[in-house]
Order: C-alpha cells, then sequence, then structure tokens
C-alpha cells in the first residue's frame, strides 16, 4: 500500500512539474483591450475552458515586411494641441510617439490645406508662377511643424512621414479652384516642382519626408473640399514622366511615391496601370490605400491582386477613421456598440447601401489592421491624432473621431478605446518586423503575427463575439492556454529565447 502510494505521489510530481515547465519554456506577456474596461492591461491569470481554440504560430514562414503603424499631423490636430495646457498637449504627445505610449512609427501629413486645416491655403499662391519663387510654408509654422517637431523630439525611434497633397495649387487647375478639377497639362512640371520645393523647405526645418503620394483620393470626394482629378493614366504620366525625373534630377529618388490613395474597390484598375511596364512602374515605391468603401469589408480580393500585381513594393493603408461622426465624449462603451454611421450611411448609392451598415468602431479598426496585414499590408495609418468634441475643426464642417478627443475649454482629453486599438499594432509589432504565417481553428476569431527585428514576436487577436475564448497557442514544441475576453482586443509579445 505505501509503495503504490510513492508512486501516486511521484506520478502527481512529475505531472506538476511538466505543467510548470509548460509555461516556464515559451515566456509572454499577455495585454487586453475590452469592452468590460481593460485598456492595454496586462494580464497574468488565465483560467481556460475544455474547448481551446488551437492557434499555431510558423515563424519560419514569413510575409512582408512591416513598414509601420500611426496616425496623421494635421492642422486640426496641432492647433487643438496648441490652445491645451503644456501638460495636457505634453500627455498626448508621449501618449503617441513615447517610449510609454503607442511608439508610432509612420505617419502622414497633407501638402497645403486639406478639410482638417482652419481654411483654404497653398504654398504656392501667386499665379503663373512657373518657377515657384514664391512657394512658401509659412502657413505652417504656427501650428503643424511645431507638432511634427515636438513628436521627433520625444520618439526614440523616429518615425517616418508620407505626406500628400490634397490639390495641386487652383492656378494650375481647369477650374481654378480648390475643390474638384484636374491639373493642367502645360502644369505638370511646375507641379512636379512644387513637391521638389515642398521637400526641401520641410527638410530646411529638420523634417525628412520619408514618402508622397501625388494626390489624395484622385477620384474625388464628392467635390466637397479640397480635391484633384487624377485618372489612373493621367497619374502614372505624371510620375513617370514628370514627378519622379524631378525627384530623381533633385537627388530626392530616394522619397517613396505611392500611387492611387483612395480606397480599395478601385485597386485593380489603378495597379494594372501604374504596374503595367517596367517604365511606367520604375518610379512607383507602391500604393496608398483607404478604408472608406465599407465598413466592415477589407477587400482581400482586391488587397491580394494588389500585392501580385507589385510584389515587392509597399501597399499602405494611409487614411482611416470614423468618419462623417461626431465623436461621443467620455463614453468607452459606445465605441464597442454598432450605432456609429459613415458617409455611406446617407449618401452611398442603391447598390453599395449593403456596404455600409452600422458599425461598432472598436470592431472596424481591429478588423480592418488584421484584415490588411494578412493580406500584404505593410504600413496602416489612423488620420486625425487629435480632434475636438464637435469633431473639427473642419472648415468644411465634415466631423470625423479621432483616438485622442480634447475640450480646449475646459483643457480635458479623453482617450477612445480607439487608442488603444492602434497601440495593440503599433507598439509591439515594430519596423522591419516580418509577418509571418499561422494556422487558427476558429475563424471567428481574428488573428495575425509578426517577427519583430529583435526576434520577439506579437500576436493580436481580436474576439467580436459575446463569449470569452481559450485557445492553445502553439509555437515549435511549446504550447500555453491563454483566454480572451468577449469584445477584446489582446496582444501576446513572445520575447526572444535569450531574453
Amino acid at each position: 500500500m505505501k509503495q503504490r502510494n510513492y508512486i501516486m505521489v511521484f506520478m502527481i510530481t512529475i505531472l506538476l512539474s511538466s505543467c510548470n515547465t509548460e509555461h516556464k519554456k515559451m515566456n509572454f506577456e499577455v495585454y487586453e483591450t475590452s469592452a468590460s474596461g481593460n485598456k492595454l492591461t496586462r494580464i497574468t491569470e488565465f483560467k481556460t475552458a475544455e474547448s481551446l481554440v488551437n492557434i499555431t504560430l510558423k515563424p519560419e514562414q514569413t510575409l512582408q515586411t512591416i513598414t509601420g503603424f500611426g496616425g496623421s499631423f494635421t492642422e486640426s490636430s496641432a492647433y487643438l494641441l496648441n490652445k491645451l495646457s503644456k501638460k495636457n498637449r505634453d500627455t498626448i504627445l508621449q501618449a503617441y510617439f513615447g517610449e510609454e505610449g503607442a511608439r508610432y512609427s509612420l505617419t502622414r501629413t497633407h501638402i497645403s490645406s486639406c478639410d482638417f486645416s482652419l481654411n483654404n491655403y497653398t504654398y504656392a499662391s501667386v499665379e503663373d508662377d512657373m518657377e515657384l519663387e514664391n512657394f512658401s510654408i509659412d502657413d505652417d509654422r504656427d501650428d503643424l511643424i511645431p507638432m511634427i517637431k515636438d513628436a521627433m523630439a520625444i520618439s526614440k525611434d523616429g518615425f517616418k512621414i508620407i505626406a500628400s497633397p490634397w490639390t495641386a495649387p487652383p492656378w494650375m487647375k481647369d477650374n481654378k479652384a480648390y475643390v474638384g478639377g484636374k491639373l493642367l497639362p502645360k502644369y505638370y512640371d511646375t507641379f512636379a516642382l512644387f513637391f521638389s520645393k515642398y521637400i526641401d523647405a520641410y527638410k530646411a526645418e529638420g523634417i525628412n519626408i520619408w514618402g508622397l503620394t501625388p494626390v489624395n483620393e484622385p477620384h474625388g470626394n464628392g467635390n466637397n473640399w479640397e480635391s484633384m482629378h487624377f485618372t489612373p493614366e493621367e497619374e502614372t504620366d505624371f510620375v513617370q514622366n514628370h514627378l519622379g525625373p524631378k525627384l530623381e534630377a533633385d537627388n530626392m529618388g530616394a522619397v517613396n511615391i505611392l500611387g492611387y490613395d483612395q480606397n480599395r474597390a478601385g485597386l485593380k484598375e489603378w495597379v494594372d496601370v501604374m504596374f503595367a511596364t517596367e517604365e511606367s512602374s520604375k518610379y512607383f515605391a507602391g500604393t496608398a490605400i483607404h478604408w472608406y468603401e465599407s465598413t466592415y469589408d477589407y477587400f482581400p480580393e482586391a488587397l491580394q491582386y494588389a500585392h501580385n500585381k507589385a510584389p515587392n513594393k509597399y501597399l499602405i493603408e494611409t487614411e482611416g477613421c470614423v468618419d462623417s461622426q461626431v465623436p461621443v465624449w467620455q463614453d468607452d462603451a459606445w465605441y464597442w456598440k454598432k450605432e456609429a454611421t459613415d458617409w455611406g450611411w446617407d449618401w452611398a448609392s442603391e447598390e453599395d447601401k449593403h456596404l455600409h451598415p452600422k458599425y461598432a468602431p472598436v470592431n472596424r479598426y481591429a478588423r480592418d489592421i488584421i484584415g490588411c496585414l494578412n493580406n500584404w499590408v505593410d504600413g496602416w495609418v489612423d488620420w486625425n491624432m487629435v480632434l475636438d468634441r464637435q469633431g473639427g475643426p473642419n472648415w468644411f464642417e465634415n466631423w470625423c473621431v479621432a483616438p485622442v478627443i480634447v475640450d480646449p475649454e475646459k483643457d480635458e482629453i479623453y482617450f477612445t478605446p480607439l487608442y488603444y486599438t492602434m497601440s495593440h499594432f503599433s507598439k509591439y509589432i515594430r519596423p522591419g518586423a516580418k509577418v509571418i504565417s499561422h494556422e487558427n481553428s476558429d475563424e471567428t476569431l481574428m488573428v495575425t503575427a509578426a517577427k519583430n527585428p529583435d526576434g520577439s514576436i506579437a500576436v493580436v487577436l481580436f474576439n467580436e463575439g459575446d463569449t470569452a475564448k481559450s485557445f492553445a497557442l502553439n509555437l515549435g514544441e511549446d504550447t500555453v492556454h491563454i483566454k480572451i475576453s468577449e469584445k477584446a482586443i489582446q496582444t501576446i509579445l513572445i520575447p526572444t529565447k535569450s531574453s
């Protein structure tokens, strides 16, 4: 009897030892943001269910290289920051760019004015100044440039900037207006010079521009605010024969030109023209895309097509936001509810109405970013970093939501759940990371994973459902059991073996 008890104790000891060893093999940290109140909260206790989802990481199978994640410097955001106390201004910039914050690594800004400016302006206001001798970025000096420079001072690793004009100077267009119209061919060379002047002027301020798009949303925006129309053929001609050669001649060839810069449903017709030949594609470093075609569909087939057309070039989401919506103040629960509407709720054609149902803002962000990463997108840039309680300022009153909302009159700030959603990606998936393959036994649980340059692996999961899920995370011979809450985003960081 004693011998049997000894054997039983020995077996239990071995069993407990093996269970403990399982967790020692794979070191990991778990951070969660949830509808129940977690905000990038470190999770250390896991109660797992009997029925497990199986997720297997395959780090030996690498896909695209990550360029970065972040948001946009707009005059509206910069103006609001300057209306806050120094303490709150610094709090926001640290939250976006500091080591303890979201660590944004890829950003965007506008060239001349956009809808999220206080008014219309251009850097080249003197008509028929073909050599742009009067070119000036003075309109950016009060707010926009200081915001960028302060962010640069905070960011340890630095960040890339993509710059986009919403329009050429009105005098270069057929309608002589900020809104709508086309760039006249006789001004193609002058508009190319405009970009060169801009890059030089910002460089003189100590700000390097990493990338450009020839124009924001070449299909236009319904002719509501600053815009300029290009067909795929016209933009390709402009880049191939004017902008690309001009930047090359001015020793700015390292600046990356990203074509298109609008919604994904139009990708095929654009990449077919941009990358038709070696000559047409020479100066295009990649393609820029937006998400406003749908509140739920991330168009994986279009993304796959664009990648296959130019597999060695960038595919970057340069703009997405909760649009046509006044922000909800100090109410985290709203951002998890399917109550938000977009432009298409009111204005989409009958045949496209189904693409624009009401949605939960957090769901849209998490689903889209994971869907993009799993379909060859290498960078994802949010729109405004800071807006006020109205969703502006915006000269056209095109109200939108930002991850951080402020009340400048009361000097109050509100970090919405969208800020934490973005942080799950930007903080833990770093530039130079390689997206890796994975297997997932539950298609209702969205998963993506990337291996960072330091060897660590970041896994991001999104559980949209109303029930918590337990899953087995497998990496080689190691397995750990983890639980994700209902309506939650989770990042699992697996350090390098040596750490």
